[in-house]
């Protein structure tokens, strides 16, 4: 460890954010950085404990004391080559990951934990600032194809892994751009668009193909894939958004969480929007019905478009603020979370139902909603019941951010004939292979909606799949 005392010496020190008036006026990336002296002296806080709960964690497995230990040695190159043993983008996860491992750091005990994530983010940008985060194209190809559907984290960390051991994998997005949910779906004050394309260009100097603007199953007839690849790998994602059907729904001002993202993205990218088309919070009094991240994004992106106010609610329970009893240390707590969004401006409600929407001339001007109980019944479940009087909170623009369902079963899944677990995921009959000959499976199109992280490691286990099957 860097110093046998340093997590009893020096407390946990957090870069921060730009300060609220600047950064709600871009874009720009919120998060600000520490200098290397600093980013060291968090790194030699780990204790190296005996049994590394961060690594336990960690859906990726990431090596956190070795690496923690080398960077307060500052030894920035041999940590990036120990993080990337385990994960593909670092650069990705050290912006945009809740941190599973730091929350189950032993310092977390204390609210002081390591500063995993940031610590991460800082590597990778040193590894690509002094150039040893660089393009290592495998010297032996196999004359193996494999198909990728989908360029989110899944998809890419399949083409990574197949690619560096020699097969010729081409990626194929049903989007202008190659990225899946971390191009379009996370806000640009989160995950800089730069950030993606470089480690894009390492990908194709690698050799990994990539074709945009091309939905497999509808542009490409899905007997053609199966001829032409010798493996095919589904990583298309949970693209089926929870709906709110209650009265009104057909209101105009009625959107889904990720259409309003998206289109922000695409502006901020240089696209032109029609004003027939364009979402905008501009002037509005926004309501955001969900509570997650997703949510908060909705938030942020609201502020930046200068909304007349943004609310936000949940049907749950507001969570305890520290440490919940229900879901101790080191599980992955269920705590009231602030995002940098939330601190911008917005007002955050909790237990609240959404009854009907309200409208005027065919566009929506409020919700009626009523506020809820929870409680457990003999059984350990929870049970919702109305409490209260319905009140209406008013809102010229509502935000859907419920989560998502299920994959898009319609044109590609369909086509291949594959089979769809309880929730409408495709199944996975054995790690990884989907119920078709060929086909497997990465992501959220298997797992449900889950993290970035989650997403990696799915996509990781779907190549090594993939690799056997090859090698039979």
């Amino acid at each position: 460890m860097g110093s046998p005392k340093a997590f009893l010496t020096i407390n946990r020190k957090e870069a921060g954010y730009r300060p609220v008036m600047e950064r709600i006026a871009d874009f720009g990336e919120v998060e600000q950085t520490l200098n290397m002296e600093d980013r060291q002296e968090q790194a030699s806080r780990c204790m190296e404990c005996g049994v590394p709960f961060c690594h336990w964690a960690c859906p990726l497995g990431n090596l956190i004391p070795e690496w923690q230990d080398l960077l307060s040695k500052g030894k920035w190159q041999e940590a990036y080559r120990t993080l990337e043993q385990t994960n593909n983008f670092p650069e990705f996860t050290g912006r945009v990951c809740p941190a599973l491992c730091e929350k189950s750091c032993v310092l977390n005990l204390q609210q002081q934990p390591l500063t995993v994530r940031e610590n991460e983010a800082a590597i990778a940008e040193h590894a690509f600032l002094e150039g040893y985060a660089k393009a290592y194209p495998p010297k032996k190809r196999t004359g193996k194809k494999i198909a990728v559907a989908g360029s989110g984290p899944a998809g890419l960390a399949v083409a990574d892994m197949l690619n560096r051991q020699g097969h010729e994998v081409t990626v194929y997005e049903k989007d202008e751009y190659i990225g899946g949910l971390l191009r379009l779906g996370i806000p640009d004050f989160k995950l800089n668009k730069g950030i993606i394309d470089r480690r894009l260009k390492l990908l194709a100097d690698e050799g990994v193909n990539f074709v945009t603007s091309t939905e497999v199953g509808k542009d490409i007839p899905v007997e053609k894939m199966l001829k032409d690849f010798d493996a095919i790998c589904l990583a298309t994602g949970a693209g089926v958004p929870r709906d709110l059907p209650i009265e009104n729904r057909d209101l105009k001002g009625i959107y889904f969480a990720l259409d309003f993202l998206k289109q922000q993205n695409r502006i901020v990218a240089g696209q032109t929007v029609t004003s027939n088309d364009l979402i905008s919070a501009k002037n509005k009094k926004v309501l955001v019905i969900g509570g997650g991240d997703t949510g908060s994004d909705c938030v942020g992106t609201s502020v930046r478009q200068h909304a007349a106010s943004v609310t936000q609610i949940e049907i749950l329970p507001q969570p305890p603020e520290s440490v919940n009893p229900d879901t101790p240390w080191p599980a992955y707590p269920n705590i009231l979370k602030t995002s940098s969004s939330h601190k911008e401006g917005c007002t955050r409600r909790w237990s609240l139902a959404s009854k009907r929407f309200i409208g005027a001339k065919g566009k929506v001007t409020g919700v009626e909603v009523i506020e809820v109980e929870w409680t457990k019944d003999a059984t350990g479940r929870f049970t919702m019941k109305e409490t209260g009087k319905p009140e209406i909170i008013p809102a010229d623009l509502v935000l859907l951010s419920m989560g998502f369902v299920s994959p898009v079963h319609e044109g590609l899944l369909n086509a291949l004939g594959v089979k769809y677990d309880a929730r409408g995921n495709v199944l996975a009959e054995k790690p990884s292979e989907s119920s078709v000959a060929k086909v497997f499976v990465a992501g959220d199109v298997t797992n449900g909606a889950s993290l970035v992280v989650r997403a990696i490691d799915s996509g990781r286990k779907a190549a090594e799949a993939i690799r056997n099957f090859l090698n039979d």
